[in-house]
Protein backbone atom coordinates (compact mmCIF):
# COMPACT_ATOMS: atom_id res chain seq x y z
CA UNK A 1 0.00 0.00 0.00
CA UNK A 2 1.43 3.28 -1.05
CA UNK A 3 0.89 6.41 0.95
CA UNK A 4 0.08 9.36 -1.25
CA UNK A 5 0.72 12.76 0.27
CA UNK A 6 -1.14 15.73 -1.12
CA UNK A 7 0.35 19.12 -0.43
CA UNK A 8 -2.05 22.02 -0.57
CA UNK A 9 -0.59 25.35 -1.50
CA UNK A 10 -1.75 27.83 1.09
CA UNK A 11 -2.42 31.40 0.14
CA UNK A 12 -1.65 33.95 2.79
CA UNK A 13 -3.85 37.01 2.85
CA UNK A 14 -2.25 40.36 3.44
CA UNK A 15 -3.37 42.02 6.63
CA UNK A 16 -3.43 45.80 6.61
CA UNK A 17 -4.16 48.02 9.56
CA UNK A 18 -6.35 51.09 9.22
CA UNK A 19 -5.36 53.59 11.91
CA UNK A 20 -7.86 56.23 12.97
CA UNK A 21 -8.32 58.67 15.80
CA UNK A 22 -10.63 57.22 18.44
CA UNK A 23 -11.59 60.75 19.43
CA UNK A 24 -13.75 62.13 16.61
CA UNK A 25 -13.47 65.68 15.33
CA UNK A 26 -16.64 67.55 16.21
CA UNK A 27 -17.80 70.05 13.61
CA UNK A 28 -20.63 72.41 14.62
CA UNK A 29 -23.71 72.21 12.41
CA UNK A 30 -23.38 75.78 11.06
CA UNK A 31 -19.78 75.12 10.04
CA UNK A 32 -20.70 71.72 8.58
CA UNK A 33 -23.55 73.22 6.52
CA UNK A 34 -21.24 75.91 5.13
CA UNK A 35 -18.70 73.25 4.16
CA UNK A 36 -21.39 71.16 2.48
CA UNK A 37 -22.66 74.06 0.38
CA UNK A 38 -19.15 75.06 -0.64
CA UNK A 39 -18.13 71.52 -1.58
CA UNK A 40 -21.26 71.00 -3.68
CA UNK A 41 -20.49 74.23 -5.53
CA UNK A 42 -16.88 73.16 -6.03
CA UNK A 43 -17.77 69.71 -7.38
CA UNK A 44 -20.26 71.28 -9.80
CA UNK A 45 -17.58 73.74 -10.99
CA UNK A 46 -15.07 70.92 -11.46
CA UNK A 47 -17.60 68.98 -13.53
CA UNK A 48 -18.24 72.00 -15.76
CA UNK A 49 -14.48 72.52 -16.10
CA UNK A 50 -13.93 68.95 -17.30
CA UNK A 51 -16.88 69.13 -19.69
CA UNK A 52 -15.37 72.26 -21.19
CA UNK A 53 -11.81 70.90 -21.37
CA UNK A 54 -13.02 67.81 -23.22
CA UNK A 55 -15.52 69.85 -25.21
CA UNK A 56 -15.42 73.37 -26.61
CA UNK A 57 -12.44 74.46 -24.46
CA UNK A 58 -13.80 77.96 -23.94
CA UNK A 59 -11.75 78.37 -20.80
CA UNK A 60 -8.60 78.09 -22.94
CA UNK A 61 -9.87 80.23 -25.83
CA UNK A 62 -10.88 82.99 -23.42
CA UNK A 63 -7.40 83.01 -21.92
CA UNK A 64 -8.54 82.06 -18.42
CA UNK A 65 -6.19 79.06 -18.24
CA UNK A 66 -3.09 78.74 -20.46
CA UNK A 67 -3.31 75.83 -22.89
CA UNK A 68 0.04 74.41 -21.76
CA UNK A 69 -1.34 73.95 -18.24
CA UNK A 70 -3.90 71.54 -19.63
CA UNK A 71 -2.08 69.74 -22.41
CA UNK A 72 1.12 69.21 -20.43
CA UNK A 73 -0.75 67.55 -17.58
CA UNK A 74 -0.28 63.78 -17.24
CA UNK A 75 -3.95 63.51 -16.30
CA UNK A 76 -5.16 64.98 -19.58
CA UNK A 77 -6.27 62.29 -22.03
CA UNK A 78 -6.55 63.54 -25.59
CA UNK A 79 -8.48 60.44 -26.71
CA UNK A 80 -11.41 61.50 -24.54
CA UNK A 81 -11.80 64.87 -26.25
CA UNK A 82 -15.27 65.17 -27.70
CA UNK A 83 -16.51 62.10 -25.86
CA UNK A 84 -19.94 62.67 -24.34
CA UNK A 85 -20.76 61.22 -20.95
CA UNK A 86 -24.24 60.16 -19.82
CA UNK A 87 -26.09 63.05 -18.16
CA UNK A 88 -22.94 65.19 -18.75
CA UNK A 89 -21.54 63.97 -15.44
CA UNK A 90 -17.81 63.44 -15.04
CA UNK A 91 -17.32 64.07 -11.32
CA UNK A 92 -19.47 61.22 -10.04
CA UNK A 93 -17.52 60.71 -6.82
CA UNK A 94 -15.09 63.21 -5.37
CA UNK A 95 -12.67 63.01 -2.48
CA UNK A 96 -11.95 66.56 -1.38
CA UNK A 97 -9.04 66.58 1.07
CA UNK A 98 -9.72 69.08 3.84
CA UNK A 99 -7.56 70.26 6.74
CA UNK A 100 -8.31 72.77 9.46
CA UNK A 101 -5.78 75.61 9.47
CA UNK A 102 -4.93 76.22 13.11
CA UNK A 103 -3.51 79.67 12.30
CA UNK A 104 -6.75 81.21 11.02
CA UNK A 105 -9.25 78.51 12.07
CA UNK A 106 -10.41 78.08 8.49
CA UNK A 107 -10.73 74.99 6.31
CA UNK A 108 -8.20 74.51 3.51
CA UNK A 109 -8.50 72.21 0.51
CA UNK A 110 -5.34 70.25 -0.22
CA UNK A 111 -6.51 68.19 -3.18
CA UNK A 112 -9.49 67.54 -5.43
CA UNK A 113 -9.44 63.79 -5.98
CA UNK A 114 -11.88 62.92 -8.77
CA UNK A 115 -10.63 59.42 -9.61
CA UNK A 116 -13.17 57.52 -7.49
CA UNK A 117 -11.10 57.87 -4.32
CA UNK A 118 -10.87 54.94 -1.95
CA UNK A 119 -11.91 55.16 1.66
CA UNK A 120 -15.70 55.53 1.70
CA UNK A 121 -16.18 52.10 3.28
CA UNK A 122 -13.84 52.78 6.20
CA UNK A 123 -15.79 55.58 7.92
CA UNK A 124 -18.95 53.55 7.35
CA UNK A 125 -17.41 50.54 9.08
CA UNK A 126 -15.96 52.68 11.86
CA UNK A 127 -19.30 54.41 12.41
CA UNK A 128 -21.02 51.03 12.66
CA UNK A 129 -18.48 49.89 15.27
CA UNK A 130 -18.90 53.12 17.25
CA UNK A 131 -22.67 52.68 17.33
CA UNK A 132 -22.19 49.31 19.01
CA UNK A 133 -19.48 50.40 21.46
CA UNK A 134 -20.73 53.92 22.29
CA UNK A 135 -24.47 54.00 21.51
CA UNK A 136 -24.98 56.86 23.97
CA UNK A 137 -23.03 59.21 21.69
CA UNK A 138 -25.61 58.79 18.95
CA UNK A 139 -28.50 58.89 21.41
CA UNK A 140 -27.43 62.10 23.13
CA UNK A 141 -25.87 64.02 20.25
CA UNK A 142 -27.25 64.89 16.83
CA UNK A 143 -24.64 63.12 14.74
CA UNK A 144 -24.89 63.57 10.97
CA UNK A 145 -25.85 60.29 9.29
CA UNK A 146 -23.50 58.74 6.72
CA UNK A 147 -25.05 55.28 6.43
CA UNK A 148 -26.98 56.26 3.30
CA UNK A 149 -23.81 56.51 1.21
CA UNK A 150 -24.17 53.06 -0.43
CA UNK A 151 -27.77 53.91 -1.31
CA UNK A 152 -26.67 57.19 -2.90
CA UNK A 153 -23.92 55.39 -4.79
CA UNK A 154 -26.41 52.88 -6.15
CA UNK A 155 -28.74 55.69 -7.18
CA UNK A 156 -25.89 57.40 -9.03
CA UNK A 157 -24.96 54.21 -10.88
CA UNK A 158 -28.59 53.63 -11.85
CA UNK A 159 -28.95 57.25 -12.96
CA UNK A 160 -26.02 57.25 -15.36
CA UNK A 161 -26.39 53.64 -16.50
CA UNK A 162 -26.33 53.11 -20.26
CA UNK A 163 -28.49 50.00 -19.89
CA UNK A 164 -27.40 46.89 -18.04
CA UNK A 165 -26.23 45.76 -14.63
CA UNK A 166 -23.96 47.62 -12.23
CA UNK A 167 -20.55 46.16 -11.43
CA UNK A 168 -17.63 47.00 -9.16
CA UNK A 169 -14.31 46.38 -10.89
CA UNK A 170 -11.52 44.99 -8.72
CA UNK A 171 -7.96 43.78 -9.48
CA UNK A 172 -8.40 41.04 -6.88
CA UNK A 173 -7.92 40.25 -3.22
CA UNK A 174 -4.32 41.46 -3.05
CA UNK A 175 -5.29 45.01 -3.95
CA UNK A 176 -5.15 47.44 -1.04
CA UNK A 177 -8.73 48.54 -1.71
CA UNK A 178 -10.18 45.04 -2.08
CA UNK A 179 -12.06 45.29 1.21
CA UNK A 180 -13.84 48.36 -0.08
CA UNK A 181 -14.60 46.76 -3.44
CA UNK A 182 -16.31 43.85 -1.70
CA UNK A 183 -18.09 46.12 0.77
CA UNK A 184 -19.49 48.51 -1.84
CA UNK A 185 -20.51 45.71 -4.19
CA UNK A 186 -22.45 44.07 -1.38
CA UNK A 187 -24.06 47.26 -0.11
CA UNK A 188 -25.09 48.57 -3.55
CA UNK A 189 -26.24 45.25 -4.95
CA UNK A 190 -23.64 45.45 -7.72
CA UNK A 191 -21.66 42.51 -9.08
CA UNK A 192 -18.01 42.23 -8.08
CA UNK A 193 -15.94 41.52 -11.19
CA UNK A 194 -12.35 41.27 -12.35
CA UNK A 195 -11.09 42.21 -15.79
CA UNK A 196 -11.01 38.53 -16.78
CA UNK A 197 -14.78 38.40 -16.17
CA UNK A 198 -15.41 41.12 -18.76
CA UNK A 199 -15.56 41.16 -22.53
CA UNK A 200 -15.92 44.01 -24.99
CA UNK A 201 -18.19 43.36 -27.96
CA UNK A 202 -18.40 46.26 -30.37
CA UNK A 203 -18.64 49.34 -28.20
CA UNK A 204 -20.38 47.63 -25.28
CA UNK A 205 -19.12 45.89 -22.18
CA UNK A 206 -20.40 42.49 -21.06
CA UNK A 207 -19.99 40.37 -17.96
CA UNK A 208 -19.33 36.70 -18.65
CA UNK A 209 -21.53 34.67 -16.31
CA UNK A 210 -20.75 31.20 -14.98
CA UNK A 211 -23.15 29.57 -17.46
CA UNK A 212 -21.55 31.19 -20.47
CA UNK A 213 -24.13 33.92 -20.94
CA UNK A 214 -23.02 37.50 -21.48
CA UNK A 215 -24.75 40.22 -19.48
CA UNK A 216 -24.47 43.84 -20.59
CA UNK A 217 -22.88 46.26 -18.14
CA UNK A 218 -24.46 49.69 -17.80
CA UNK A 219 -22.28 51.29 -15.12
CA UNK A 220 -18.97 50.34 -13.58
CA UNK A 221 -17.41 51.50 -10.33
CA UNK A 222 -13.73 51.57 -11.21
CA UNK A 223 -11.07 52.23 -8.62
CA UNK A 224 -7.81 51.26 -10.31
CA UNK A 225 -4.63 53.09 -11.09
CA UNK A 226 -4.93 55.11 -14.28
CA UNK A 227 -2.15 53.12 -15.93
CA UNK A 228 -3.91 49.83 -15.14
CA UNK A 229 -6.36 50.22 -17.99
CA UNK A 230 -7.61 52.76 -20.47
CA UNK A 231 -10.92 51.70 -21.92
CA UNK A 232 -13.37 53.58 -24.11
CA UNK A 233 -16.62 51.67 -23.95
CA UNK A 234 -20.33 52.30 -24.15
CA UNK A 235 -20.53 51.89 -20.42
CA UNK A 236 -20.29 54.79 -18.03
CA UNK A 237 -17.38 54.65 -15.61
CA UNK A 238 -17.66 56.23 -12.18
CA UNK A 239 -14.25 57.86 -12.39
Amino acid sequence: MRLILIFLKTVRFLERSFPFDVIPRIIPKKEFDDLERGLKQRVYALNEFLNDIYGKQKIIKDGIIPAEFIFSSKAYNQSFHGLKTPKNIRTHICGIDLVKNSANDRWTILEDNLRVPSGASYPLSIRQAYRKVYPEIFEQMKVEKIRYYPQKLQEMMDYISTGGINIVLTPGRYNSAFYEHVYLAKETGATLAMSSDLEVIGDKLFLKSYNGKKIQVGAMYRRLDDDFQNLNLKCNFLT
